[in-house]
């Protein structure tokens, strides 16, 4: 019996051991890769952190721009509305496109989903009136270095749509 003991001993010993060992380096796999990924991303398009303050500055393709979120566009329901993983569903303050079925629709939609889905995009929010009456997030979006909201106009797929209170410009100056 006290030989049984000791082999039982030996063996929870050893897979202590054994997981302690295993736990520990993939610890430190995980943060190698943690810290690997976040390089990567700190220096992809000269983007600066701010840690001290909640208000982050965008430097993309010497396109400075202040936005207050982030997220990943997993979806686009239409040219001026986007769905952003973290942020929710946002509305591109300051335009209109076409509805479903307008003529138009498609070239504006597909034009934002060849810009938007599955990138990082940051957010202006407007801060005068954030959410509209279907609660989507009013916002000027930036991707790849560029105003989507202002692109949109620039192309011909979306027409002036303010509508007060606002933070920014009727027609981003543009008109």
């Amino acid at each position: 019996m006290k030989k049984r003991n000791k082999r039982i001993i030996i063996i929870v010993f050893l897979l202590f051991t054994l997981f302690s060992i295993g736990g520990k380096l993939l610890g430190d796999l995980d943060n190698q890769n943690i810290s690997n990924n976040n390089n990567n991303y700190n220096n992809q398009n000269n983007i600066n952190y701010s840690q001290n303050h909640p208000n982050i500055t965008i430097n993309t393709q010497n396109y400075e721009k202040y936005y207050e979120t982030k997220g990943f566009c997993d979806y686009v329901v239409a040219g001026d509305t986007l769905d952003v993983s973290g942020v929710g569903k946002i509305r591109l303050v300051g335009i209109d496109t076409p509805e479903r079925g307008e003529e138009g629709y498609q070239n504006a939609t597909d034009f934002v989903k060849q810009k938007c889905l599955g990138k990082t995009l940051y957010l202006d929010i407007d801060d005068a009136k954030n959410k509209d009456k279907y609660d989507r997030t009013l916002a000027i979006i930036y991707v790849d270095g560029i105003n989507l909201n202002e692109e949109l106009l620039k192309r011909g797929y979306a027409e002036i749509l303010f509508i007060p209170p606002s933070d920014f410009q009727q027609g981003f100056g543009l008109n």
